[in-house]
């Protein structure tokens, strides 16, 4: 595995590659969620290429940026064990040279949920994202569908922009006890940790209760609150079922593929999780 920190060392890289080129881009601080992304290019892709950099345009002014977990030397030893053939771990200064004068600013579906409640995080997710497809210039790039409204904006500006890239959405990764994997979960005590499946009992109870006929969307959301308001130390950001296209939210009945989503605090730690379903 190689691993290179400026543009032209990986741009020489990449004209040498075998073609079918998948990218996994992450922020570090690697799971297993992230490394079935790693093992999903590899078992498609004949050159896989890992990014691994903490975006700063992404997090906002009283967000955990200085604080989210960096272990580089424990990544890299990830990567190289899954099947990574280079990994990208520029600097801030490679990737933006100091303030960039250009960002890709996003309407639509990324001003609702985590845009509306985390104003010009969605813009800093698609300049880094589009910066790193013109750098590694890749067939394929692999993410998680935890991150569903991410995973939705990165499919719309690619769409909209015309950008030869295939985006390849890949399942949640989740603990025995159902937690998704994040890399914020080791910001979790144990109080917290445990509180906090109450985010897929929620997801759980709703989707049983629309394969037994429920359809009126506020009932659905009204089980997912129920279940996350019963925990004294939960502090609900929001929790939508909105449809999975433009992700408005539905009132009446639902219809069609929806998408039930929320984002929860425990003290210092906020988490997301979604599941998508069809009525």
């Amino acid at each position: 595995m190689q691993v290179v920190r400026t543009i032209s060392e990986l741009r020489a890289l990449r004209g040498a590659a075998a073609p079918l080129v998948g990218l996994v881009p992450t922020m570090g601080a690697l799971h297993d969620g992230h490394l079935s992304l790693v093992r999903r290019a590899r078992e498609e892709c004949e050159t896989v290429i890992g990014s691994l950099f903490v975006n700063p345009t992404q997090f906002g002014p009283n967000e955990d940026f200085s604080r989210y977990p960096r272990d580089e030397e424990r990544d890299l030893g990830l990567f190289e064990r899954d099947g990574t053939d280079i990994v990208f771990a520029p600097s801030v200064d490679e990737m933006y040279g100091g303030t960039p004068a250009t960002t890709v600013t996003l309407g639509g579906i990324a001003e609702r949920l985590e845009g509306a409640k985390r104003p010009g995080h969605f813009d800093g997710v698609a300049t880094v994202v589009t910066k790193l497809f013109n750098i590694v210039q890749p067939d394929r790039a692999y993410f998680g569908q935890k991150d569903a409204q991410q995973l939705r904006v990165i499919r719309t500006f690619v769409r909209d922009l015309d950008i030869p890239v295939e985006v390849v959405g890949c399942p949640t990764v989740r603990e025995p006890d159902g937690l998704a994997l994040s890399s914020r979960n080791v910001y979790l005590d144990d109080d917290h940790r445990a509180q906090a499946l109450s985010l897929s009992r929620g997801l759980d109870r709703a989707t049983a209760a629309l394969e037994d006929g429920v359809r009126d969307a506020e009932t659905l959301r009204r089980l997912v609150l129920d279940e996350i308001e019963a925990q004294p130390l939960a502090e609900i950001d929001y929790v939508s079922l909105a449809d999975s296209g433009s992700l408005e939210e539905f009132e009446g009945d639902v219809t069609g593929e929806v998408v039930l989503s929320m984002a929860v605090r425990f003290g210092a730690t906020r988490l997301i999780d979604n599941v998508t379903l069809t009525s």
